[in-house]
């Protein structure tokens, strides 16, 4: 029994060495996904207010008068 427990204290010690020796390594991937999520998020967004009846009223009449000036 007391060399089984060994075997697990030394294991887990080589582990726990290993996640401390990783650092910050993925945190760059992991910040670049959550700026895509967010990226999507905010296009998804803009195209429902662009979609909007109001909207594109009011982006066609924008048109309307830079091309008649």
């Amino acid at each position: 029994m007391q060399a089984a427990m060994t075997t697990v204290r030394a294991s887990w010690r080589r582990a726990v060495g290993r996640l401390r020796g990783r650092g910050d390594r993925g945190t760059t991937t992991a910040e670049y996904a959550m700026v895509t999520l967010a990226a999507v998020a905010f296009a998804g967004l803009l195209a429902i207010v662009l979609r909007s009846d109001e909207v594109r009223g009011m982006l066609t009449e924008l048109v309307h008068r830079a091309l008649s000036q």
